[in-house]
């Protein structure tokens, strides 16, 4: 039971340094987790690795080491010129952090005015003659949305500008951009309904469900051929390449979630790994386009694909631990959902290290008679959602780390804070 015995002491570890925390900084609570002093040279945070971390000395690498490969130091950015770097000032334990004097600005407040005729710009986008299609693809662009995804994307492009000395002002393809990301993930949320067989969406019925299955891939299909017209009319061939990667990864993790590893360690690198290409890929990507537009720095550029990448996946492990804690009234779905659906998320595959009859449950996903309970309360029985949600904390924790190396403006700050909405969100 390799994610039995291997996470169980690191997540004690974890645990003990959470709770007795106050004033450490971002960059020593790095430092302490990859096993490095804080006097440690850039350099070699960058080639630091799970296995020099307290009491693994000559080990090989554990599951839940390999599980957080993709929180290791980028050694492109560690060697960032000086002038990237902006150290922060104040820190707090986990996520909050202070960047200036001024209180960390909302998220929403800021974006406001960016995202007020985003979805009547959208709308304008799949202007169609036929009543039934446009009402179809107007379903979901009801201005009713959290708008998480195009908050981040105008944030990010005018925190960019303010770094890059321009106006913090958007460009027109950054807005574009924006429009395109919310465009692009409500196609996903159609076709992964017809997929699920899902029958609520955002407290309110689905379109597979009122318009039947084949009406919803197509209007789906609609919105993506919208997307990519609009797309086109950026004009700047980078940034198509870059968000045409979103396509193939949203494909690529729905493949990807039709099956299941059988080695448990492959199981969670599995389960991140297809956590990034269908949350996280969209958002990590959007910001890299909006970056691109303004500033022909590659390193830059990286900071915003590596900020995007992991606010990505810690929203989406919060979403798989609300999926255990958080009613079906907030949600807007049906509680244990992925369950339901034979999916094994993060709460989960951390449980099976107190509880191993889940690893048969996994393997045939669920589909036995009384699975679907016995894997909830197995769940709830473990600490696997505690262990889920400190993961993500983890994930913000880097997200911090990479948007601080832009210039201090308010949307960076911004950016900062939605980090702890992130992992403060009940729906």
């Amino acid at each position: 039971m390799l994610l039995g015995n291997m996470a169980g002491p690191w997540w004690r570890q974890c645990r003990r340094w959470s709770t007795n925390c106050t004033t450490a900084s971002l960059f020593e609570t790095l430092c302490y987790f990859n096993g490095r002093s804080v006097s440690s040279s850039a350099s070699s945070l960058g080639r630091s690795s799970w296995s020099s971390g307290p009491g693994n000395e000559g080990q090989p690498p554990s599951a839940t080491q390999t599980h957080f490969k993709t929180l290791t130091y980028n050694s492109s950015l560690v060697r960032q010129k000086s002038r990237f770097l902006y150290r922060t000032t104040q820190q707090h334990c986990c996520c909050r952090t202070t960047h200036s004097d001024a209180k960390l600005k909302d998220p929403f407040t800021l974006a406001q005015r960016d995202l007020t005729s985003l979805y009547d710009d959208i709308k304008k986008e799949l202007f169609v003659s036929k009543d039934e299609l446009k009402f179809l693809c107007d379903y979901y662009f009801d201005g009713k949305g959290k708008a998480i995804r195009p908050m981040i994307v105008v944030l990010m492009a005018r925190a960019l500008n303010i770094h890059s000395n321009r106006s913090g002002d958007l460009l027109p393809g950054q807005r574009a951009i924006a429009m395109i990301t919310e465009m692009i993930h409500t196609a996903s949320l159609v076709h992964d309904d017809v997929i699920d067989g899902s029958d609520r969406r955002r407290g309110k019925r689905t379109i597979n469900e009122v318009w039947g299955e084949k009406k919803a891939i197509l209007a789906g299909d609609f919105i993506l051929s919208a997307a990519s017209m609009a797309l086109a009319r950026i004009g700047n061939i980078t940034v198509v390449k870059v968000l045409s990667q979103v396509i193939e990864d949203l494909v690529r993790g729905e493949f990807m979630q039709l099956g299941s590893k059988e080695n448990e360690n492959e199981r969670f690198k599995h389960y991140l790994e297809k956590t990034f290409k269908k949350t996280a890929s969209l958002i990590a990507n959007s910001c890299k386009a909006v970056s691109i537009l303004v500033n022909s720095d590659p390193d830059v550029h990286e900071i915003a694909y590596e900020y995007g990448k992991n606010v990505g996946i810690a929203f989406q492990l919060v979403d798989d631990v609300l999926d255990f804690t958080s009613g079906a009234s907030n949600l807007g779905k049906p509680s244990a959902a992925d369950l339901k659906l034979g999916l094994a998320t993060g709460p989960v595959l951390f449980a099976c290290q107190q509880f191993p009859e889940l690893h048969a449950m996994i393997m045939r996903r669920f589909s036995s008679n009384g699975d679907v309970d016995r894997a909830w309360q197995y769940v709830l029985q473990s600490d696997g959602v505690e262990q889920t949600s400190f993961l993500a904390k983890r994930y913000c924790q880097e997200a911090i780390r990479q948007i601080s190396m832009l210039r201090p403006s308010p949307e960076r700050d911004a950016l900062i804070r939605l980090t702890e909405m992130v992992l403060t969100r009940d729906k």
